[in-house]
């Protein structure tokens, strides 16, 4: 992979930062990276086939996919994270006319300076963009992304201005090499001010990361109201990072905080709402 330096007075060590091959460090080759993410992504579509191929007693794995794909476009939520909600979620009573009877449903809950169309609050897609958006100007920086948690490990939900290479070798992350993975786990913001020189990353890891242009990150966690971790969002920077300022670190951990609990109500709004139909549809299907 060729190196892409902004800066010249930061070739050399962005380089040396980045020559895996030289250490022996093995790169992903895109082949790689495409089966990886397949294997990945097909997977829990997979297990939900098999979860409602069983309970709904369906003639065909290809019936199962119909019905998640069917829910999926009609709640506008992305095929595998409705997936994994069927493989997670515990099973309706059996023969039971609602999946969740007697939920009780609530409004989205307030997103602080998050610019949002009224009609998008409960849009995943448009919360997530509106979110890297916020991030990157309190961040002062064009490339981001935007991770959810889900299945042991986060995979990529939104990005901007970061290359393919990058994408695809982050698209899914169950490593501790990495600062988004680290921040997840401490449930804090973690900021790395040179990529090159950061001991938190194995060597492919940093690699990626510097051919796309990046030279420092700040991750900052996505915490539900109970305190679990639904995601991250990462700004990347061009050139190694200083601290950033009280405010700014105020400011991140108030949108992380926002953002947690929307996916929180998302994930028990929305998707139930989805796991709810797919139920009613597969049970008159099989009547």
């Amino acid at each position: 992979m060729t190196q892409l330096p902004r800066f010249p007075e930061e070739e050399a060590v962005q380089v040396a930062g980045n020559t895996c091959e030289e250490v022996g460090v093995p790169l992903p080759s895109q082949e790689e990276l495409d089966a990886r993410n397949r294997l990945f992504g097909h997977a829990g579509v997979s297990r939900a086939q098999d979860v409602l191929l069983a309970r709904y007693a369906l003639a065909s794995t290809e019936e199962a996919f119909v019905l998640l794909r069917n829910a999926s476009q009609r709640f506008n939520i992305k095929l595998h994270t409705l997936a994994e909600a069927v493989v997670r979620t515990p099973a309706p009573d059996h023969d039971a006319a609602l999946w969740f009877p007697g939920r009780a449903r609530h409004s989205p809950p307030p997103l602080t300076g998050i610019a949002l169309d009224r009609g998008a609050r409960s849009s995943q897609g448009a919360v997530l963009k509106a979110l890297l958006n916020r991030v990157l100007s309190l961040t002062q920086t064009p490339m981001g992304n935007v991770q959810l948690a889900g299945n042991g490990r986060l995979h990529l939900a939104r990005h901007t201005g970061l290359n393919k290479y990058f994408t695809d070798f982050f698209a899914f992350v169950d490593t501790p090499t990495t600062a988004c993975s680290q921040a997840a786990a401490e449930r804090r913001q973690v900021t790395v001010a040179d990529v090159a020189t950061a001991a938190v990353f194995d060597e492919a890891s940093r690699h990626a990361i510097l051919q796309t242009g990046s030279r420092a990150a700040h991750s900052v966690p996505l915490v539900s109201r109970a305190g679990a971790v639904l995601g991250m969002v990462s700004s990347h920077h061009e050139r190694p990072l200083g601290a950033l300022a009280g405010a700014q670190l105020a400011a991140l951990e108030r949108t992380g905080t926002d953002a947690g609990r929307w996916l929180s109500w998302h994930r028990s709004t929305v998707v139930l709402d989805a796991l709810e139909h797919l139920h009613a549809t597969a049970t008159a299907a099989r009547a």
